[in-house]
C-alpha cells in the first residue's frame, strides 16, 4: 500500500510538471500595468492668506468634487494647479486626509498618496519693483498683484501640488523659481508699441524672474523607471497691456521646458541650487500643467505650445478627448463662440467671452508606449457631471507603459 501510494503521489507530481511548464527566457513577460499620469487645474486658492485652509477645515463642497474627480480616475502621478501653497503644508495635509482619503459622493473609493512634493511659488511675493509700469510700486488689490514676482494677492496663491503613489526623491528636485528672464537667450523683452521702447526699465528686467510661479524637475521612482515630472503653471497670456507682456512671459515659460529637453549646453540654465544645464538625453519625462496656451485659439503665442507638443523627445499620441468637451464647444458654436480646434479636445470651459480651450497637458516622453487617454469631461446629462464642475479646467490623464 505504501509503494502504490508513493507511486500515485509521483504520477501525479509528475502531471502537473507537465500541465505547467518551467519558465523560460524565451517566454513573454506578462505586461507591467500601465501608469497613469494626470494633471488637474483644481481651483483650490483664495484671495486671502490662510483661506485655503480655513475653506478644508469646514466643510468644503468645492474640494469634496475635486477629491471626487481624483477618486473617479484615479491617477498614479498627477500635478494639481491653483493649489495654495502654505510653510506648514497645512492644506495639502487637510485635503489628502479630510477629502481625499475619505469616499466622496460621487467619487469612487478613498485615495491615498504616500508621497508628495510641494515648494514655495513666485506668485504674491513682492518684488519690490513697479513691475507693471504704472509709476508704484505695490498698493492695493490688483496694482499690489501686479508688482508681485508671478501675479498674486498673497505669496503662494495659485501654488502646485505633486502626488503620487511611488516614491518622490525630493533631494534630486530642480527648481526654478528664481531664473531670471533675461538670462534665456533670446528671451522676448516686453516692448511698448507706442513708444518702441522696452516696457520694464533695465533695472527692472535685469531682475524680472521667468517663472510666475515656478518649473520644477520631479523625479518620481515607479515600477518602470524613474521618470521626471516637469510641471509648472506658466501666466495666461491676458491681463496686460498693449505691450503684450504676458504673452511673452508665456511663451518663454514653455519655452524654458523645450531649451531644457534640447540638446547642448545650457550655462545659463541654472536651477535654485546653482546646477546648470537641462535634463539628461536619456531622461524619461512627462510635461504636466495648466500651461495657458491653446494650439489655435486664444491669445497665447501658439507657437511656444505647438513646438513644445512636437518636441522630438516628446511622444506623439492621440490627444485626449471627452463628451463634455464637445457639447459645451458646440453649445458655445451656436451662440457665436466658434473655435479652430476640434471641439472634444477642450480641456476647460472658461465662460462667454472665451469658450472652451485646450490648455491642460500631460505630455510623455518618448521611450513610452501610449495606452490610453481621455479628460474628464462626461455628458453634461449625466451622473458624473455633477462632480466635473469644480473648476473651470478638467482633469486630464494619460496612461503609459
Amino acid at each position: 500500500m505504501k509503494a502504490h501510494s508513493l507511486l500515485l503521489a509521483l504520477a501525479l507530481l509528475c502531471s502537473a510538471c507537465a500541465q505547467t511548464p518551467a519558465k523560460t527566457a524565451a517566454m513573454p513577460e506578462a505586461p507591467a500595468a500601465p501608469l497613469r499620469i494626470a494633471t488637474y487645474n483644481t481651483s483650490l486658492y483664495s484671495d486671502e492668506t490662510g483661506g485655503l485652509i480655513a475653506e478644508l477645515e469646514g466643510d468644503s463642497a468645492h474640494a469634496r468634487k475635486i477629491a471626487a474627480v481624483l477618486q473617479q480616475v484615479r491617477p498614479d502621478l498627477v500635478l494639481l494647479n491653483e493649489f495654495d501653497y502654505d510653510d506648514a503644508h497645512r492644506a495639502a495635509d487637510l485635503f489628502q486626509q479630510r477629502y481625499l482619503e475619505t469616499a466622496q459622493p460621487g467619487g469612487g473609493e478613498p485615495l491615498h498618496y504616500a508621497y508628495r512634493y510641494l515648494a514655495p511659488v513666485n506668485t504674491g511675493v513682492p518684488s519690490g519693483l513697479d513691475l507693471d509700469n504704472n509709476g508704484e510700486i505695490g498698493g492695493d488689490g490688483r496694482a499690489r498683484g501686479n508688482d508681485a514676482w508671478g501675479y498674486g494677492l498673497h505669496p503662494g496663491q495659485y501654488g502646485m501640488l505633486v502626488l503620487s503613489r511611488y516614491p518622490i526623491d525630493a533631494a534630486k528636485v530642480r527648481s526654478f523659481q528664481l531664473l531670471k528672464w533675461n538670462a534665456m537667450p533670446g528671451a522676448l523683452r516686453p516692448i511698448d508699441p507706442g513708444t518702441g521702447n522696452p516696457f520694464h526699465t533695465d533695472q527692472v528686467w535685469s531682475q524680472l524672474r521667468l517663472s510666475s510661479k515656478s518649473h520644477w524637475d520631479v523625479p518620481v521612482t515607479t515600477p518602470g523607471g524613474v521618470v521626471h515630472a516637469l510641471v509648472s503653471h506658466p501666466t495666461p497670456p491676458v491681463f496686460d497691456g498693449p505691450e503684450k507682456r504676458n504673452a511673452a512671459r508665456n511663451h518663454d515659460e514653455l519655452r524654458l521646458w523645450r531649451e531644457y529637453l534640447s540638446a547642448g549646453d545650457k550655462p545659463w540654465l541654472c536651477d535654485d541650487r546653482g546646477h546648470c544645464g537641462g535634463l539628461a538625453q536619456q531622461a524619461r519625462f512627462v510635461i504636466l500643467g495648466d500651461l495657458n496656451n491653446d494650439p489655435v485659439d486664444g491669445d497665447g503665442r501658439h507657437d511656444a505650445i505647438v513646438e513644445l507638443i512636437e518636441h522630438p523627445r516628446v511622444l506623439r499620441y492621440p490627444t485626449p478627448r471627452s463628451v463634455g468637451a464637445e457639447q459645451t464647444s458646440l453649445a458655445y458654436a451656436e451662440k457665436g463662440i466658434v473655435r479652430r480646434g476640434a471641439p472634444f479636445h477642450a480641456t476647460g470651459d472658461f465662460g462667454p467671452k472665451s469658450g472652451t480651450m485646450r490648455l491642460d497637458y500631460v505630455l510623455p516622453s518618448v521611450g513610452f508606449s501610449f495606452v490610453g487617454s481621455g479628460v474628464f469631461w462626461p455628458d453634461n446629462n449625466s451622473p458624473e457631471a455633477k462632480i466635473a464642475d469644480g473648476s473651470d479646467h478638467h482633469l486630464v490623464w494619460v496612461d503609459v507603459r
